[in-house]
């Protein structure tokens, strides 16, 4: 998984993206409130066919927020967890963030 720094996203929290990589469940993101977090701090976050917590807390103002970045991204997302995009690298520079 790649964290993702809220400089890159322009969210108040970190975005762990990464490839399906035989996972059995559709696509999933996860946050956490900062870069080292540990298993118990991720938050997993669906994506299809609307984006919702899966496992863990997220207040609304901050789902909100998220929903936002995931709508300027979804494209990039499922083509990086389809394998379509090949490198992290490439996912990364590919991203939008939310304008300040």
């Amino acid at each position: 998984m790649a964290n993702l720094s809220p400089k890159r996203t322009g969210l108040p929290f970190v975005v762990w993206i990464s490839p399906k990589a035989g996972a059995k469940h559709d696509i999933r993101i996860k946050v956490s409130p900062g870069p080292k977090a540990r298993s118990e701090d991720l938050i997993s976050i669906a994506l299809r066919p609307d984006v919702r917590v899966v496992n863990g807390e997220l207040s609304p103002q901050d789902l909100a927020l998220l929903r936002q970045w995931v709508a300027l991204n979804l494209d990039v997302l499922v083509k990086f967890w389809d394998g379509g995009i090949e490198y992290t690298e490439q996912a990364i520079a590919a991203l939008q963030s939310l304008e300040p």
